[in-house]
């Protein structure tokens, strides 16, 4: 375990064991400033055989391949991929509608971003965004990669660059630990924002409830991705937001900020469940168009699960075990 003197709600360590065996992997080649397990877009020195060469001058004589100059009478230099760390960069969702969900109080309500209803229990969206990212911030930070954090509401909240220290980690810690939900979601602005401050490519994880228009998330995806920067998002979802199984009327209450809205569920279900599907969809041909790593997650999942897959699909992805 990396040393931490304050106990973390957010971390299970029976878990973290678990998803330790197998490595967090970027799906694109990333630039470090140490050796890593991640690919890289420079030659360098590791087991993994990129190409041959032409030799020229000043090139190690030890690099050269004297098997392929017995068939050609030419001088070739062997290149092996080079491996560096990773800059892990979390973007952590803060907006109201991510305190969805839990226990709720009294008047209780839905926008189609976000809602509370009374007598609603399980896990808050911002709890459940905090047990990923900070299950994959320790697992980077456990691997010798950086880490950092930002948290976006209504603009860039707060952030912290990317560090390879235990110290720093304990600072993203802290910086979950204080995340409150509270504000409008301007998560297209503040991706655009790192798209222009993350210096070096880096695996940005994105952990939202997306409640943006997909038209809005192409341009900011396509920034991030114009970057060269590998990217993956969480959408949290809660099942009554996708069951919509209330049956006499509700006030529906705008987490942030707008008018509440009074209605009979039984005549706005029909038009609510279309809604829902058309935004669906359109996030789909998004990301599929873009290219981006997306995991659609109830929030009624085992985070560990979740995880799970994240970690062994991109594992799979690069061939590893």
């Amino acid at each position: 375990m990396i040393p931490d003197r304050q106990p973390r709600a957010f971390l299970d360590p029976q878990a973290l064991a678990r998803l330790a065996a197998v490595p967090l992997v970027a799906r694109k080649p990333m630039v470090g400033g140490v050796s890593g397990r991640h690919a890289s877009p420079h030659r360098g020195s590791s087991v993994e055989f990129a190409e041959y060469r032409k030799y020229v001058p000043g090139d190690d004589l030890r690099r050269l391949d004297w098997r392929a100059f017995g068939r050609s009478d030419r001088f070739y230099v062997k290149e092996y991929e080079a491996d560096t760390n990773l800059r892990l960069c979390l973007v952590l969702d803060t907006s109201g509608s991510m305190g969805f969900g839990g226990a709720a109080p009294p008047a209780a309500g839905v926008r189609g971003s976000g809602t509370r209803v009374d007598g609603a229990a399980g896990m808050r969206r911002i709890d459940y965004a905090r047990r990923i990212c900070g299950t994959l911030g320790y697992l980077a930070a456990a691997q010798g990669d950086a880490v950092g954090i930002s948290c976006a509401a209504d603009g860039l909240v707060r952030s912290l660059p990317p560090r390879r220290s235990p110290a720093h980690l304990r600072l993203v810690f802290d910086v979950l630990d204080e995340a409150v939900p509270t504000g409008e979601t301007r998560l297209p602005e503040v991706l655009h924002e790192l798209a222009e401050t993350i210096r070096q490519r880096a695996l940005v994880v994105i952990v939202s409830d997306l409640f943006v228009e997909p038209a809005a998330l192409e341009s900011a995806f396509g920034h991030l991705r114009f970057r060269r920067h590998d990217v993956a998002v969480f959408h949290l979802l809660d099942p009554q937001e996708m069951a919509f199984a209330f049956h006499r009327p509700t006030r529906f209450l705008d987490m942030e900020g707008s008018a509440a809205i009074f209605a009979d569920p039984v005549e706005i279900a029909d038009r609510y469940r279309r809604a829902l599907d058309d935004y669906l969809a359109g996030l789909r041909r998004l990301v599929l168009e873009s290219g981006i790593d997306y995991h659609r997650v109830l929030t009624s999942e085992p985070v560990e699960q979740v995880l799970a897959r994240f970690l062994v699909g991109r594992a799979a992805a690069r061939g590893l075990r």
